[in-house]
């Protein structure tokens, strides 16, 4: 079976392995060419191609599966708004054959609950940053173009070896965080992540959306105070007051993933924080390096 990855970042690139090693034919999508032979070497087939740029997007192979699991880099100097939704529409338009199966990656940013409800699959979705707005667009995208095939995970915040390294070096310089330290934080282990996609695939179905998240939500002082324990770094300190506090930690609900662990039966390696982290701090990639995010 031939499939696509359009984002073989930090999550994608995990699944991209996964297919591999089952022995489907897997084309990966990067703007590098460099990055193209990386890929090549790992055995995929890559595809230099730049979702924002239509004109570079006419090659794309017709393959039966796609994750589309593209992040936001900050630093390309492109919106929000033309990555998430202008990018994914691209990529609908020239699309060479339907695919079986689209699995896109959104985020649950969608949700603007602030007041530590619990959120789940059937909650009302009203974002209120624009990260949360262009996934919940994006969303509808999908939903339009592909209702049969497109099942949508709305993930919450990606941790896991190599994405810890700043927070780390904010501690050690016990820099003021920004935000609430008694705000809810929802997350979900890398390994975990990539288990959900797989779970997609197999067990859910066309026109589904599931919440990918952690089975513990957890305050942002909890998660960063067994942070600080776990490295040896000082206590951490909150700044609720900073400039930079809207965005981080200013949402505040609570994720439910009982369909993730009950229809798509994913069983979590990692729980809670107290399983994740400690995997997190100790693996080789742990240390090393800081790695550009898909949604969520």
């Amino acid at each position: 079976m031939d499939k696509l990855v359009i984002g073989c970042g930090y999550l994608g690139h995990r699944v991209a392995r996964a297919w591999l090693a089952q022995a489907s034919n897997v084309w990966a999508m990067t703007r590098s060419p460099a990055r193209g032979e990386e890929f090549a070497r790992e055995g995929f087939r890559p595809v230099v191609a730049d979702i924002c740029d239509a004109a570079t997007l006419r090659a794309l192979p017709a393959v039966q599966i796609i994750l589309f699991a593209v992040g936001y880099d900050r630093t390309s100097g492109r919106s929000q708004q033309s990555v998430y939704v202008d990018g994914l529409r691209n990529v609908l338009q020239r699309l060479p054959t339907p695919p079986q199966r689209l699995i896109y990656i959104s985020s649950s940013s969608v949700y603007g609950q602030s007041n530590g409800e619990w959120v789940d699959e059937t909650s009302e979705c009203i974002p209120s940053q624009p990260g949360g707005q262009c996934c919940l667009q994006a969303e509808e995208l999908v939903k339009v173009a592909l209702p049969d095939q497109a099942s949508i995970l709305r993930l919450s915040g990606i941790y896991g070896p190599g994405r810890l390294l700043s927070r780390l070096e904010s501690l050690r310089a016990r820099e003021p965080i920004a935000g609430r330290p008694d705000a809810w934080l929802n997350l979900i282990h890398v390994d975990d992540a990539a288990a959900a996609v797989l779970a997609s695939e197999h067990r859910g179905s066309g026109g589904d959306t599931t919440l990918v998240t952690d089975s513990l939500p957890v305050r942002r002082e909890e998660y960063y105070r067994l942070l600080a324990q776990l490295s040896g770094t000082p206590a951490p300190v909150f700044n609720p007051e900073s400039p930079a506090a809207r965005g981080s930690g200013g949402l505040n609900k609570r994720c439910l993933n009982r369909r993730m662990r009950e229809i798509l039966q994913v069983q979590l390696t990692y729980p809670t924080i107290n399983e994740g982290l400690p995997h997190s701090l100790t693996s080789s990639e742990g240390w090393n390096s800081e790695r550009t995010s898909p949604v969520g």
